[in-house]
């Protein structure tokens, strides 16, 4: 299994940002994905998530209504679009496979595999 996260970047408060994480070495549609960050000096937590068809997502208050997640699975490539971006959205973003649980459970434990990371610096 290997995923691998881009797209991060320095981007001014309020910018956008769209970060990719491709998928390989399983079949990407049989499982739900999500999104991660890690600020600094934080503990890391869940941002969003998607079933497996991309039928249903689900997203932490803290960016709801600011960030779409969405896949394209003929791709094996899952997408958060982040909007209206806060100088607290700064964190290394990390996506993960999720093996068990319903996508609002958004806890590391149920996630088995996991991408390196990007970095998302949101300042002026």
């Amino acid at each position: 299994v290997q995923l691998q996260a881009f797209g991060g970047g320095l981007v001014h408060p309020g910018g956008s940002l769209r970060l990719s994480c491709s998928a390989s070495g399983f079949t990407f549609d049989d499982f739900p994905m999500s999104w991660f960050r890690q600020a600094p000096g934080k503990k890391r937590e869940g941002v969003a998530s998607i079933t497996s068809k991309g039928g249903s997502t689900y997203y932490a208050k803290s960016v709801r209504g600011r960030f779409t997640v969405s896949r394209d699975n003929a791709k094996s490539t899952v997408y958060l679009q982040m909007n209206g971006l806060k100088p607290e959205d700064t964190a290394v973003y990390y996506c993960a496979r999720k093996d068990v649980g319903s996508i609002d459970e958004l806890i590391e434990e149920m996630h088995d595999s996991w991408g390196q990371g990007t970095l998302v610096t949101v300042s002026s």
